[in-house]
């Protein structure tokens, strides 16, 4: 086997210091008056011996390893897939990588996925954590690790995060749907008690109280999520039970294709029967007949806002000391076929 070379082996070949060949490596020759022909001289051996740094020793000098983790509930599901690759987009492009990994909502899975990103000094973390983390959170806030949430926060830890304002988006879609007469308007979530499907119910709610309407919630078992023929059977019962139900705000994107289905199999016509609006959207949405309703989350800004407020407190000197940035972003209600009525007659 061939032996690996080092900047030791570099530096005796050229015959110069071990720190004139790491200074160039660094790009710092300029400005350590190394001239443009050394430089060049060791750019080329370099590259002549296919030299590659050893990034854990860098990273153990510096203490950095310009690798972020990042803690996802689902990485199957669309709406974290696009997040999580756009933030991989912006984080290369500032010289960072990314580890990431999904939770699937499960707090023992969630625990030990931190306690792997510790073990390997993982410099910042973007987390949209599960239920039952608060300790570990608060673990790695008390050791000056950068740290921002998003999707949902903790209310009892002072963390940064990054979250959109669900409960306007799904006002203005249950609005939506009672300005074209529709009452009798249901709202199907999950059991989750977390700040985002709270603030959904809370939209949902005002809305229908503001027009005097009553509520109509139904809650999926969390565990029927990913179990596709438990979550279409309980939406099935719900609408058998619920015959006079005009209309549905499903809330989230997995509850609305489960619940496409489920209405597709008990042959009630959309919207004609019962109108269709989902908290995210997505691309097969715009495929579907009729098209489907969507509260559209700007994917692009909290993936840029969730980097340049990690990436912010990674280059101050006390992360620890900085301001907190808790930001609420706005949606877009982007209205289909699935919710509009036709005028009879």
């Amino acid at each position: 086997m061939k032996k690996r070379t080092l900047i030791h082996d570099i530096a005796k070949h050229l015959e110069v210091s071990i720190a004139t060949v790491s200074l160039v490596l660094n790009g710092k020759a300029k400005e350590h008056r190394i001239s443009d022909a050394l430089a060049e001289r060791v750019l080329k051996y370099v590259d002549e011996v296919g030299y590659k740094p050893n990034q854990l020793a860098k990273s153990l000098r510096t203490g950095k390893t310009h690798v972020i983790g990042l803690i996802i509930e689902d990485i199957s599901n669309p709406f974290f897939a696009t997040v999580a690759w756009l933030i991989e987009r912006h984080a290369f492009a500032r010289g960072y990588r990314i580890l990431y990994c999904s939770t699937d909502n499960d707090t023992a899975k969630a625990k030990d996925l931190l306690t792997m990103f510790r073990d390997r000094h993982i410099d910042g973390y973007i987390i949209a954590p599960p239920a039952g983390v608060e300790k570990e959170i608060e673990s790695l806030l008390k050791s000056g690790i950068p740290t921002v949430l998003f999707d949902r926060y903790l209310p009892d830890l002072p963390t940064d995060y990054i979250v959109v304002d669900g409960e306007a988006g799904v006002y203005e879609a249950t609005r939506h749907l009672l300005d074209q007469g529709m009452t009798r308007i249901a709202f199907l979530t999950t059991e989750s008690e977390q700040t985002q499907m709270a603030s959904r119910l809370a939209g949902y709610s005002r809305a229908m109280q503001e027009a005097g309407q009553p509520l109509s919630v139904q809650r999926i078992p969390l565990d029927f999520e990913g179990n596709k023929e438990k979550c279409i059977a309980a939406i099935y019962q719900f609408l058998q039970e619920n015959p006079a139900c005009e209309a549905i705000v499903f809330a989230n994107n997995p509850l609305t294709i489960h619940g496409l289905e489920a209405i597709a199999r008990l042959g009630r016509r959309i919207p004609g029967e019962v109108a269709v609006v989902s908290f995210d959207d997505n691309d097969l949405f715009r495929l579907h007949s009729p098209t489907i309703t969507a509260i559209a989350q700007p994917v692009e800004a909290l993936a840029e806002t969730l980097i340049n407020v990690l990436l912010e407190k990674l280059t101050t000197e006390r992360p620890e000391d900085a301001p907190l940035q808790q930001v609420k972003l706005p949606l877009s209600l982007v209205v289909r076929g699935s919710s509009v009525r036709q005028p009879v007659g």
